[in-house]
């Protein structure tokens, strides 16, 4: 498994499969209070002061003449979460020998057709999933990203002919950590930076997000591919730990 890792915020927790381990040796400290054997009365209100004094200083996610890390004050969880902006734009445009014009389309809108995308995983030659499963996983996404070809021949306005032609998503807990899945591009589109491209594209919106841990599964055969895209492997000694039917 590789992890790509963003200082994004004041908490870094590498990536594990199936599960987050964080491990961090600071802690959350409190003044010293020469007057602890006072009344239980008397302690209540000054704990009471102290916690609102507290939660005042770290607004910047520090105490106050201090250097202890801590914990920004949780937020309401009622408010309702903002989703990654969609965005669409032309990545490459070209014109054919016959003047057909052919656009590569880059967007993060989300908008796959289950039956184009097994078409693609076929094309790739990887194994056949059920479309109820496919579609399931597209739905609990954070963020699917899409390249598609769209050729225009001349005097046919109107008349666009749309495949999608890669593909990538990312799952995520929304705040901290997320994993990008099923990275897949037509093999004879490949070769000219577009995988590149998309990988690039899902990581800069997620860090967008503040999702500063983020890990994928690569093949043997592909890791250089995302070491030169900033991931590494096993960063800092940690494995990913899988659990699967034995039989």
């Amino acid at each position: 498994m590789l992890s790509y890792n963003a200082v994004a915020s004041p908490f870094r927790c590498p990536i594990v499969s199936f599960g987050c381990q964080c491990q961090s040796s600071n802690q959350l400290l409190f003044s010293s209070n020469p007057n602890y054997g006072l009344s239980k009365t008397s302690r209540k209100l000054k704990v009471s002061r102290f916690k609102a004094r507290f939660w005042e200083s770290i607004r910047s996610g520090f105490l106050k003449n201090n250097s202890t890390q801590v914990m920004e004050a949780p937020p309401d969880l009622e408010e309702e979460e903002e989703e990654p902006m969609p965005e669409e734009f032309v990545l490459i445009e070209k014109t054919q020998p016959d003047g057909v014009i052919e656009q590569i389309i880059f967007s993060s809108a989300g908008d796959v057709d289950v039956y184009e995308l097994q078409t693609l995983c076929d094309k790739v030659g990887w194994p056949r999933r059920p479309l109820s499963k496919l579609a399931a996983a597209l739905k609990n996404s954070y963020l699917v990203a899409t390249l598609h070809s769209i050729r225009k021949s001349p005097g046919s306005e109107g008349n666009e002919q749309r495949t999608l032609i890669g593909m990538a998503r990312a799952t995520s807990d929304h705040a901290f950590n997320a994993t990008i899945w099923d990275v897949l591009v037509d093999p004879s589109y490949q070769g000219q930076g577009l995988g590149k491209a998309l990988v690039e594209k899902v990581v800069r919106a997620l860090l967008q997000k503040d999702i500063g841990n983020i890990s994928l599964f690569a093949d043997s055969q592909v890791v250089d591919f995302y070491r030169n895209l900033g991931f590494e492997p096993d960063p800092e000694g940690i494995k990913g730990m899988f659990w699967h039917p034995k039989y």
